[in-house]
């Protein structure tokens, strides 16, 4: 088992004859980025909570850097679709919240140079000290990518990062995105934007009717017509 992040015949169904998605299998080598496209509905968000520890499969494996994932940890840094920022904290406070999690010894020196070296990195420190009530929907999303990346995980899972928001803003979340890539992180990616995804990612997988239908390379991916026709 060679691959950093390796899927083995996963399954989940909340109605033994509804399952969410089936029999799926997947990798992604150490440092790769790769996404899942697919439309709303398709099982690509559960697949990504069981991913993360927040779900259950009712079937199947998944192992991460040769061991088997179970339950939440703190080397798969998680961006949710909503942000899910406390909103009785700050920018600053939300981050240094993840820091302290994640290096319960840290002194406090050191835990506020790492808050401000990610607000940085998403180009926020302008709003470092506002709560999330005081930002865009975009801001609160790059305030929860700098959340997830501060505690330097092992793999990233993002989920939908683009949702709701306006082309520019989406712009920039893509932007962060593709800093953060270059570092050689291990990124998961779903999203219903294909182009974007491809234009970001190495490889992709489409996802219908929760059962993985296409695997590619990117650049193919967006050539083929049937991803362009439908996504």
């Amino acid at each position: 088992m060679n691959s950093f992040l390796k899927i083995e015949q996963l399954s989940k169904a909340y109605h033994a004859d509804r399952p969410v998605f089936a029999d799926v299998s997947f990798s992604l080598d150490r440092g790769e980025f790769v996404c899942i496209i697919g439309h709303s509905g398709c099982g690509k968000t559960t697949i990504l909570n069981v991913l993360a520890g927040l779900d259950e499969a009712t079937s199947g494996h998944v192992f991460m850097d040769g061991r088997e994932v179970s339950g939440p940890s703190l080397e798969r840094g998680v961006v949710f679709q909503g942000h899910a920022l406390m909103p009785w904290l700050t920018v600053r406070q939300n981050i240094a919240f993840a820091v302290k999690s994640r290096w319960p010894d840290m002194p406090m020196t050191q835990v506020t140079a790492q808050v401000e070296k990610y607000v940085d990195m998403v180009g926020l420190s302008h709003a470092i000290d506002k709560k999330p009530s005081q930002l865009s929907g975009g801001m609160k999303q790059r305030v929860g990518i700098s959340r997830a990346f501060s505690i330097q995980p092992k793999m990233l899972l993002l989920d939908e990062p683009s949702m709701g928001l306006a082309p520019l803003m989406v712009q920039k979340i893509f932007e962060t995105i593709r800093t953060i890539a270059a570092g050689g992180v291990t990124i998961l990616l779903v999203e219903q934007n294909a182009r974007l995804a491809l234009e970001l990612c190495r490889r992709g997988y489409v996802m219908e009717s929760g059962e993985i239908t296409l695997h590619d390379t990117a650049p193919a991916l967006l050539a083929n017509p049937q991803v362009r026709r439908a996504y």
